[in-house]
């Protein structure tokens, strides 16, 4: 059965697959397509911290170690249903519009299609396709399938491919993400009785630190790296005392500290400086860090990617992609895709199917120089 890439696109937007809620339908899709497209597959699946079953999927095709891999997510972010229909899609004006559209149901069937019509006797190295959950909210699919994969581990891929939106300009660095959590405890009470104790005011001097530090670290260059434009790490607070009644102290209060680490800064540094000075007032703290991504724009998949997208200068993204987690597995990365970033999380998020045919036709280059 020849696979049709724009129908292929529709039927992964149709199928809500937000990531809050189980994605077990959509990867029930994919490896029934996979199948139907002679891919042998694999089934990794685990329990999210919202009780919600959560599977990845990795078809293969061909035998041996080595090859080609590629990497996309079957979740989304939330679709803003009061707005639109994110989840009937339509195709208009060139476009296939829909949640998912472009980050990165549409890049996900590209790669498909790219295998789709290969056999497994044309190849002398495999090709992968990976479909994992939970890219937009940890990345809990791709640590998994790097983790688990019985395919990943056994035929170790040379060289991967993460086919996130990039305008198909080969992307050879970008910024990871660090949140720090930081909780104060205190009790709640009637303001008039005067036996609460308000969290906010435990919590409130170290605020005022951390307004502080968001100047120094705007500036100070341990956080920065002019390979990206923005240099700057983007650090962020946001604060969450449960909407405590202003007659009542608050029982909680919760802040979270958000930044983009860069390859080659000092963000572990910037962590241990925030979470000493939340232990200093007493604050419960729990971090977590996703690491950055960075080969040399010179390696040999990055170069290859240039040649075969038409010439396209290397560059570097601000936002970050499920390679932080993979690119200890493989010998080089990429980050190359269909679509732009300023498309997706929109209402009315689109891609181009002549991006997506190009996309298409790239992968299936990169397939032959590497696996054939």
């Amino acid at each position: 059965m020849t696979l049709d890439l724009v129908n292929l696109t529709q039927e992964l937007i149709d199928i809500k697959s937000v990531s809050r809620w189980s994605n077990v339908q959509i990867s029930n899709h994919l490896d029934k397509c996979f199948r139907e497209q002679n891919f042998q597959t694999e089934r990794l699946e685990y329990v999210d911290e919202n009780g919600e079953s959560k599977v990845s999927i990795v078809g293969k095709k061909g035998t041996g170690t080595g090859g080609l891999a590629f990497f996309s997510h079957t979740d989304t972010v939330p679709g803003q249903e009061e707005d639109w229909e994110p989840y009937r899609s339509i195709v208009r004006d060139g476009r296939v519009f829909g949640r998912g559209a472009c980050d990165m149901k549409g890049p996900l069937a590209a790669s498909i299609v790219a295998a789709a019509d290969l056999h497994p006797d044309q190849l002398k190295s495999p090709v992968y396709v990976m479909a994992t959950a939970d890219e937009e909210v940890g990345g809990g699919g791709a640590q998994q399938v790097a983790r688990e994969s019985r395919f990943f581990r056994e035929g170790k891929p040379r060289y991967a491919v993460v086919a996130e939106p990039t305008e198909m300009v080969p992307i050879y660095a970008h910024k990871g993400g660090a949140t720090i959590t930081i909780t104060a405890l205190g009790k709640a009470a009637h303001t008039s009785t005067d036996l609460g104790i308000s969290a906010n005011f435990l919590i409130a001097p170290f605020l005022a630190e951390m307004a502080e530090l968001s100047k120094e670290v705007s500036q100070d260059p341990r956080f920065q790296n002019f390979e990206f434009n923005p240099p700057s790490n983007g650090f962020n607070m946001v604060f969450n005392d449960g909407g405590t009644r202003q007659n009542v102290t608050a029982a909680k209060s919760v802040c979270e500290i958000c930044f983009r680490p860069m390859p080659g800064d000092k963000s572990t540094e910037l962590v241990d400086i925030i979470t000493r000075k939340a232990e200093r007032y007493g604050l419960k703290v729990k971090s977590r860090l996703k690491d950055s991504f960075h080969v040399p724009p010179t390696s040999s998949l990055v170069q290859l990617a240039s040649r075969v997208a038409g010439g396209k200068t290397p560059a570097t993204v601000p936002f970050g992609t499920d390679a932080g987690w993979i690119q200890n597995g493989v010998d080089e990365l990429v980050v190359l895709g269909p679509g732009n970033i300023a498309q997706a999380h929109t209402v009315g998020e689109w891609v181009s199917i002549t991006q997506l045919e190009q996309a298409v036709a790239v992968y299936r280059q990169l397939i032959q120089e590497v696996c054939s």
